[in-house]
């Protein structure tokens, strides 16, 4: 076995996670390309890299542990193999003629999920229920709607036994966490940038999980809670890069670096994950989101990865893991507990509103979640994916019609 970066990264904590960050569907087109393009002298051990990190034909045996997905990943592997999805959904049109296009499209997009979890059922199996979650998030645009919102979730998780609910860390979303925690359904907090957010997600879910012992929402024998699993997703990159992070700070008579920036993301997630460990809190820490760099003295660093490894999640996206496969052998990975934010970094920062709210626990009430400024713009993006799923179900619905007149 040829020890790549990923491999040396998992070293840091016996706990440490590798999620695939897309559906798992996309994964075998995704390593044909890296090795298309890879120099042929090195294709042989990128081959057996990619081999180790996720063999969907001995899930069980891989390096990853889990998956994320959203919509915009769901519609891209749609759209990653079109003949077949074409053919599933023009199926699904015919048997379904009463059902219009937003309905049609909850259907195609719960089936991407579906399949994405039997690809990694085996780790789940094996690993009693510990490893092989994978993530599939609400409707996006209903992230206000409390009572859809745990309906939705309830349909998700019949799906397979390791769905996992992307929940919004919105005002309702806290509500959502707790009253899926109290009916076993495992979460996964997601569109979160800030420490008070991710307190809130991980209190609510303790709480629904303190209900379920005390019977005040279920009997305690009607819930099998023996594979519940929580994690709280931060999207550091999505925190560090908004706008207005730049304006706030301009306005101060702050320049902010790249280094600044990312010491931020750095700074919020140690603190959140140091937090929830002090509260003694069921949830785990995920990092999402992260991006490459800086140059430091010539070699190309990750710190977003480097500067976080310990007891946490890290879900990789293509565009994460292709990075640190290639620049690999120039990075540290250092334990979360011992890296040390520059003090003078952190002071600079904590002038700008912006990152105060992200790092200080009380830096937002509850009521402000919804109109944090990452929150608006994630938000728009998700429900853009949908809006463009349900255009390509729409699309579809007049391709078979055209074809077979009498579905209408």
């Amino acid at each position: 076995m040829i020890e790549g970066p990923i491999e040396r990264l998992t070293k840091v904590h016996p706990d440490l996670e590798i999620w695939w960050d897309s559906s798992p569907l996309v994964y075998d087109q995704w390593a044909q390309k890296m090795l298309g393009s890879a120099d042929p002298a090195r294709r042989p051990i990128l081959e057996e890299q990619l081999q180790q990190l996720f063999n969907p034909k001995n899930p069980a045996g891989s390096i990853v542990r889990g998956c994320t997905t959203n919509p915009p990943l769901s519609l891209t592997a749609i759209k990653a193999d079109p003949k077949f999805w074409d053919e599933w959904i023009d199926t699904l049109i015919q048997a379904n003629p009463d059902l219009d296009h937003r309905e049609l499209s909850w259907l195609t997009y719960k089936e991407v999920i579906k399949r994405g979890a039997e690809l990694m059922l085996p780790i789940w199996q094996a690993s009693q229920g510990r490893y092989g979650w994978i993530s599939g998030q609400l409707d996006p645009r209903l992230f206000t709607e409390t009572e859809v919102m745990i309906a939705q979730a309830e349909e998700l998780s019949a799906l397979h036994p390791n769905v996992m609910i992307k929940v919004p860390g919105s005002t309702e979303g806290i509500d959502v966490l707790q009253a899926l925690a109290a009916k076993g359904i495992s979460t996964n907090t997601t569109t979160c940038f800030t420490l008070p957010q991710i307190l809130a997600s991980a209190r609510a879910t303790a709480t629904g999980l303190h209900l379920v012992q005390k019977g005040s929402y279920y009997l305690p024998e009607t819930v099998d809670r023996t594979k519940w699993r929580a994690v709280v997703t931060m999207m550091t990159g999505r925190l560090t890069e908004h706008e207005a992070l730049t304006v706030q700070a301009r306005r101060r008579g702050i320049e902010l670096t790249w280094q600044d920036r990312h010491w931020l993301g750095i700074a919020v997630f140690q603190r959140a994950y140091r937090l929830l460990k002090e509260e003694g809190l069921p949830s785990k820490m995920l990092a999402c989101s992260m991006r490459q760099g800086p140059l430091v003295a010539g070699k190309p660093k990750f710190w977003d990865v480097e500067k976080l490894a310990g007891e946490v999640v890290f879900t990789c996206p293509p565009y994460v893991l292709e990075p640190l496969i290639e620049v690999g052998d120039d990075l540290v990975f250092e334990d979360i507990e011992t890296v040390h934010v520059p003090q003078r970094v952190l002071d600079k920062l904590l002038q700008i509103p912006y990152a105060l709210q992200a790092y200080d626990p009380n830096g937002m009430w509850l009521e402000q979640f919804n109109a944090h400024p990452a929150t608006l713009d994630t938000v728009a993006n998700f429900s853009k994916a949908m809006v463009g799923l349900e255009e390509y179900v729409g699309w579809r619905i007049e391709t078979v019609r055209r074809r077979h007149p009498l579905v209408a």
